[in-house]
Order: C-alpha cells, then structure tokens, then sequence
C-alpha cells in the first residue's frame, strides 16, 4: 500500500472481507466497483454512527491503494484548520472523505470540494464521501457543489439487525484469530449497548486481554477485563 498523505493511518481490520454488509449491500458493491477502478465518479454514503461509512471508506482506500495512489481523510479532524487542505489530494486517482458535513456550508470548504470534485470529475478518478445526512440535507454555501453531490449515486446505510450485529462480531473475532464462544456473545449483548462501535471497542480490548493473559474469552474472563 502507498503512503497516504498528511499521515492519516487507516484501520488494520478496516477491509471489505471484515464488513457484514446487512441491508447495505448496494452501497458495498458500488464503492467496491469504485476502489477497483471498475468505475468512475463520485459516491456519497450517508447514515447514523456505527452503520459502517468509515470503515467502507478506508476499505475502499485500502483497496484502491493497491493499484494507484488513494487517501482517506477525515474532515472532522481538518475542520478548524485551511481548506486549502484538499487542493493536495486532487491528482489523487481515488479520495475518501469522511465526516462531510463537518465543513459543508462553510465558502472556503465549499469551493475546496468543488475544485477537487471537478479536477476528479475531468481525469476519470474516484471520489467516495460520506456524511451523517444526504447531500440535499446539508446547508451548502455554493449551488455548484450541491448539485454535483445531489446528482451522484447516495446510499443511505443500514444499522445491522440483532443476527447481522452477530454476524459482524464473530467475523472480527474470526479475523482477529479469536475464539468467541456463544456464551459470551450472550453476555456482551446483555450487558453492553449493542451498537457495532461499542462491539468492536470490547472485543479489541479483550483480545488485548487475553493475549497478554493467554486466556480464552470465557464469560468470567471478560467479567474480569470488564468489571463485572
């Protein structure tokens, strides 16, 4: 993988063979053909936390950095800083911007977004953003921008239901190398919230913990690292 500008590190396990696409396998497929090459343009993913964006945009950055030159970005990170931030990404072949609306509306960003979005637009490159609303949703200060966003494919993601949320974290845990028995998925799910962040915040942590112990993830194990 090529180096990615300003030293934004991607996630290790951020990859599409660890997504539990659910109801988004539309979006997945779409910004796969994206990361590929298999085609061009833009696409706008959109939804709560925890449904996926980031970790789709940094798979898909991964991927497109195996054959061209690809960075992420996360805007919520840039967003006090200059706009002029993006005029170093649009030679890029693919870029992926999360947290959009952590700078939309605002002139400067707006027309930073514009230029990047015609330069890629021009050389048949890639641009996959995502957001916590649609485009339409989002107070932008420059009609351009707003229109070429409005008119790219957007996909809205899904929260996984109780069996895709499951799914996902025996998948990690299978990626990770971990035996997760299924009484232990029972207790996490009874005891904690069961969003995917929060999932996948415990199983990194008790991973960590059972590495460094050389212990199973037993129920009393992790009431253990837990607390209870």
């Amino acid at each position: 993988m090529r180096q990615l500008p300003l030293g934004v590190r991607l996630r290790d396990r951020a990859s599409f063979a660890s997504f539990v696409a659910g109801g988004s396998a539309e979006a997945v497929r779409h910004v796969r053909e994206l990361a590929a090459g298999d085609r061009a343009g833009c696409a706008w993913l959109h939804g709560p936390a925890g449904t996926g964006k980031t970790h789709l945009l940094q798979a898909a950055c991964a991927t497109a950095a195996e054959s061209g030159r690809a960075g992420y970005l996360p805007l919520s990170d840039f967003a006090q800083g200059e706009a002029g931030v993006l005029d170093g990404w649009r030679d890029l072949d693919c870029v992926c911007l999360d947290d959009l609306q952590a700078v939309a509306g605002r002139r400067p960003w707006d027309e930073a977004l514009f230029r990047l979005y015609r330069d890629i637009e021009e050389r048949g490159a890639r641009l996959i953003v995502a957001a916590a609303a649609p485009p339409g949703a989002l107070g932008w200060s420059l009609r351009d921008i707003a229109s070429r966003f409005a008119a790219a494919p957007v996909f809205a993601l899904q929260p996984l239901d109780e069996a895709g949320r499951i799914a996902a974290l025996r998948l990690r845990a299978r990626l990770r190398g971990v035996d997760l028995p299924d009484e232990t998925v029972r207790f996490l799910q009874r005891r904690y919230p069961r969003d995917m962040q929060t999932l996948y915040g415990l199983l990194d942590t008790l991973d960590d913990a059972a590495l460094a112990a050389q212990r199973r993830l037993t129920v009393p194990f992790v009431r253990e690292v837990l607390g209870g």
